[in-house]
């Protein structure tokens, strides 16, 4: 690749793709480095469903208020006060500018449900779910000129200090190799990865079946994790649910989640 970048982005969901809008509105020349196949492209983001943001009034689709502190007090109700406080609160206060954001380059959003889960006032569902929502992004960031390569697997980043010198991918067959200003790594974590769950789960976690993306394997974050970068965060922490036993290896999406186990007689 003859071409020269400003910042390449390592990684193709939902976080990747907002960072490439960004940095292409500013005038950046920029790359993307999905691993993943284009009909697969889009990480776990493809398989999402929603987003939960507070707001001060009605907001896109939501009805009402979700103040900061409720947002909070749910959060640290969820994860048992295993949260960084600090963090969390940056997350929400910046999540009431996200919705508009989001619906300004292409994101659309289903009116509010009503019923049981009183999810009208904390969650925005997205018009066709996490594909759409990952194909939104790809016709704004394409329709500023950002460049996409698929099934780049990116197997190495050389630092120098602070930087990132140099980014390592393979493509379409061959090793190929990038030295751009900037480095944006959103290539998600190593949810697909068993082996690296066994370290954390035990033995059990290579039985689990997964129910998102089989590409988020952990590997540019486990080449940084070699060379020292500091680790955020907690292995032993994810966010399951109960998924049918029949389900496939990887990639089976939120149709295998149940929510309920029924006890009837067929006749």
């Amino acid at each position: 690749m003859t071409e020269t970048y400003d910042i390449v982005v390592i990684g193709g969901g939902n976080a990747a793709l907002c960072a490439a809008i960004t940095a292409a509105e500013d005038g950046a020349r920029v790359l993307i480095l999905e691993t993943a196949p284009k009909p697969y492209r889009g990480g776990n983001s493809r398989h999402t469903r929603n987003f939960r943001c507070m707001h001060h009034g009605p907001l896109g689709p939501l009805v009402e208020s979700y103040t900061e502190e409720e947002y909070l007090a749910d959060l640290m109700k969820v994860t048992g006060g295993k949260t960084d406080e600090h963090l969390a609160r940056l997350a929400i206060r910046t999540s009431e500018e996200c919705l508009p954001w989001m619906e300004e380059h292409g994101v659309r959003f289903q009116p509010s449900l009503s019923g049981t889960l009183s999810l009208a006032r904390t969650n925005a569902f997205f018009r066709g779910g996490g594909k759409s929502l990952v194909n939104a992004y790809y016709r704004t960031a394409e329709g500023l000129g950002v460049d996409v390569l698929y099934e780049a697997a990116v197997t190495h980043l050389e630092l120098e200090g602070d930087r990132v010198t140099r980014v390592d991918y393979t493509h379409e067959g061959a090793a190929k190799s990038l030295s751009p200003k900037s480095v944006v790594v959103a290539s998600g974590g190593f949810q697909a990865d068993t082996d690296w769950l066994a370290r954390a789960w035990g033995p059990a976690a290579k039985n689990f079946l997964i129910r998102g993306t089989p590409y988020n394997r952990g590997v540019v974050l486990a080449d940084l994790l070699d060379q020292g970068i500091a680790q955020v965060g907690d292995p032993t922490q994810c966010h399951a649910v109960a998924i049918d036993g029949r389900a496939p290896k990887f990639d089976s999406g939120i149709v295998t989640r149940l929510d309920c186990v029924p006890f009837s007689i067929v006749v």
